[in-house]
């Protein structure tokens, strides 16, 4: 039976030595003060280039990302494999406006999709659209479209052929390819882009894949459209489900220029809008093809429910769910140990320029009410549950790998 409070499986693949790092890191982020200066702090230590790499890396990067490059991720990809966990390698360092380096990203990009072709691990690649357009030409085409020069104009066509090498690479490597939601004053360039790739390439499964982001109270009529769009198509929508990442910059930048906020009002109403895009998106799963990319159990045990309901097997190939590493380990391993598709973002990328990442993360994780008071009781859970068997002489400190060896073998 599926049960997210059974941390013995959560947490099997961690030492004690881990889970008390990780319990160390959750107890500081939950204290936002400590967030909100440090993020300062570091912005600050980033500006005057100060050596930060061998402070952050055993730390914070250490249970956030996977690596510094892609051969580095190797072995979190062999651990999470172990468990029947995919990996999905995310290159997390943000974009710029210099084309050379908006190229380099197409590039990296271009080798995690070889890497996951040759890797039976890695069940998708990932990107953002923001990796190789600069912010301020994706905003022009979304909204000025009728004011864009020449120049601008052929900014655009190269950022549509860096999409068109990637996608095309995908498709050629069969490897299905997320596209990453981003800010509301990007969004319809994004939404644009990906939809022509998909009449492209998504004929008879789908290697291109859009995102939803669910705090949006425009996103359940977009749904419905862009599924009416695919049937008169003839493709399938590869869609992963959301609830959202730039809340309150998404809610300020609203204020400062005057719109009316595109965000939902309440929590409430964001995981009502979530709950009713996965119902609407497992109904109609001919059509599609799904990445439930949440870390609500609320919401993964519908998708359970769900896919009983429509007699959908555990392991169809077009549901998978998906967690950031270092974040609702609970859910993963839980899904994966009864027979659900499950991968986890493994962000990379050389540390000094994942640090906006990375204090994203710390930012998501600081309200204790939420991410890291779940976070932390689990873990202390685990680590109390430990020290009783080991009184006791009966608990391992790990779960037995049995099954999961199992799945190594079937997969070779």
């Amino acid at each position: 039976m599926l049960n997210f409070e059974n941390t013995e499986i959560a947490f099997a693949s961690k030492s004690n030595a881990a889970l008390r790092k990780a319990k160390a890191l959750y107890s500081l982020v939950a204290r936002s003060w400590v967030v909100d200066i440090g993020k300062h702090v570091l912005n600050f230590l980033l500006f005057i280039r100060f050596p930060l790499r061998p402070f952050v890396k055993p730390t914070i990067f250490e249970v956030f990302a996977g690596g510094e490059t892609i051969d580095d991720c190797n072995d979190r990809i062999a651990s999470l494999d172990k468990y029947g966990i995919g990996s999905i390698l995310d290159y997390s360092v943000e974009g710029s406006a210099e084309e050379e380096l908006l190229d380099k990203t197409a590039d990296m990009i271009i080798k995690t999709i070889i890497k996951a072709e040759n890797t039976k691990a890695i069940p998708f690649a990932v990107f953002k659209v923001s990796g190789i357009a600069s912010d301020r030409i994706l905003e022009r085409k979304s909204w000025h479209e009728a004011e864009m020069n020449d120049e601008e104009h052929e900014e655009w066509e190269r950022v549509k052929q860096r999409m068109q090498k990637v996608a095309s690479k995908a498709h050629e490597k069969k490897v299905p390819l997320y596209v990453d939601a981003e800010d509301y004053s990007f969004q319809p360039a994004i939404d644009d882009l990906v939809w022509k790739m998909m009449l492209k390439y998504n004929k008879k499964r789908a290697y291109v894949y859009n995102t939803i982001q669910a705090y949006r109270t425009d996103r359940y009529e977009f749904l419905q459209k862009a599924h009416e769009d695919a049937v008169g198509e003839g493709i399938i929508y590869g869609l992963k489900l959301v609830r959202g990442a730039y809340m309150e910059r998404e809610r300020e930048l609203a204020k400062e220029r005057g719109y009316p906020s595109p965000i939902h009002k309440n929590k409430d109403a964001t995981d009502k809008c979530f709950n009713d895009c996965l119902r609407y998106i497992v109904k109609h799963i001919k059509d599609f093809e799904l990445c439930n990319g949440t870390h609500n159990e609320e919401s993964t045990y519908l998708l359970t429910e769900l896919m009983e309901k429509y007699d959908i097997q555990k392991d169809d190939y077009r549901v998978y769910s998906a967690q950031l590493l270092g974040m609702s380990d609970h859910i993963s391993y839980n899904l994966a140990h009864n027979n659900y598709n499950v991968a986890k973002y493994v962000p990379f990328g050389p540390v000094r320029e994942m640090m906006p990442y990375l204090i994203r993360r710390a930012q998501e994780n600081s309200s204790a009410k939420g991410q890291t008071g779940r976070e932390l009781k689990l873990i202390n859970h685990e680590l109390k549950e430990r020290r009783k068997a080991k009184r006791k002489g009966e608990r391992q400190s790990e779960l037995s790998t049995d099954k999961a060896n199992k799945k190594m073998e079937d997969r070779k």
